[in-house]
């Protein structure tokens, strides 16, 4: 897929979300205040964190869309995954803002009124918007694999946990009469929101650390570095994420014997088999080394360590 068309389709489901969670949380808060319920406040803040992240991914896909330059020669892919950390933060904070405010309430209390019941049925429709924005933006993150949209979406389907939760948390609220239980709810939901941004904080390091999360790649490029006639050994192979494309480097034995032309043939079908058989390869790189040769391999995949 074009980077542009991968910006295009981003910026779509990014203004979807914004559209989506600003309706929600507008309703939420408003329906929080004049109901009673700090529960419902405590979902619609966690709605209007959303809007910030999907503005993110607005101006990440508008980063990720610009050309490579001298400055940067592989484009601005990473943006993708720079950004998904800093939506990582952005929901930490707000679950931890949320966590002291309940706090403080728990430890000071005051006399309050039970939450009025149009609560739950502002719940119960927050419950189906976040459900759908969930998974259109799974379902887009996942087509044009995008781990920002994704991280998006998991955010999103955590939303929909957290509304359950408030719906819950009302219903034995009115069931006991006891207006505490919305605050406890509401303390609950802002821990939930601070696990589920540790979640995505460690699993964003990985490609920042040029590291994969499906390691069958690199037995797929060992075969077929073997179905080329002349091509040996395949080894030191590095694979990375630029974006939602792969960036493969190896080594491979070619004899020696043969001519220069010969080799760079050789190495030529290894590298257009690899893009035709692997999907999302923005380069392969390739090192010749004369068949037999012994090098300490100090980095890199060979066949031994699979």
């Amino acid at each position: 897929m074009h980077n542009k068309d991968r910006s295009a389709i981003i910026l779509k489901a990014s203004w979807i979300a914004i559209a989506g969670n600003a309706f929600l949380s507008v309703l939420k808060i408003a329906v929080g205040l004049v109901s009673g319920s700090i529960s419902v406040v405590a979902d619609g803040i966690d709605s209007a964190s959303d809007i910030v992240t999907s503005l993110i991914t607005l101006v990440t896909a508008r980063i990720i869309s610009k050309p490579p330059n001298p400055k940067y020669p592989y484009g601005y892919g990473k943006a993708d995954t720079v950004a998904t950390k800093a939506l990582s933060f952005i929901i930490f904070f707000a679950g931890a803002q949320l966590a002291l405010s309940t706090i403080t309430k728990i430890i000071n209390p005051v006399e309050r009124e039970l939450p009025g019941i149009i609560s739950i049925y502002v719940i119960l429709v927050s419950v189906v918007g976040k459900y759908a924005l969930a998974y259109y933006l799974n379902k887009t993150g996942k087509h044009i694999d995008s781990s920002m949209l994704i991280a998006n979406g998991r955010n999103m389907q955590n939303d929909v946990v957290i509304s359950i939760s408030v719906l819950l948390g009302l219903v034995f609220t009115f069931w006991f009469k006891l207006s505490i239980i919305d605050v406890i709810t509401a303390l609950l939901v802002s821990f939930y929101i601070m696990f589920i941004a540790f979640k995505i904080f460690m699993e964003s390091n990985r490609d920042l650390m040029d590291g994969i999360g499906d390691t069958k790649i690199y037995n797929k490029i060992i075969e077929i570095v073997k179905s080329v006639e002349g091509a040996h050994n395949p080894h030191r192979i590095r694979v990375r994420k630029l974006a939602n494309l792969y960036i493969v480097a190896l080594d491979m034995e070619i004899d020696g014997k043969l001519s220069l032309t010969e080799a760079h043939s050789i190495s030529q079908e290894v590298d257009e088999l690899i893009k035709r058989e692997i999907n999302n390869v923005y380069d392969v790189l390739i090192h010749i080394d004369p068949k037999g040769i012994k090098e300490d391999e100090a980095y890199g995949v060979s066949e031994v360590d699979l």
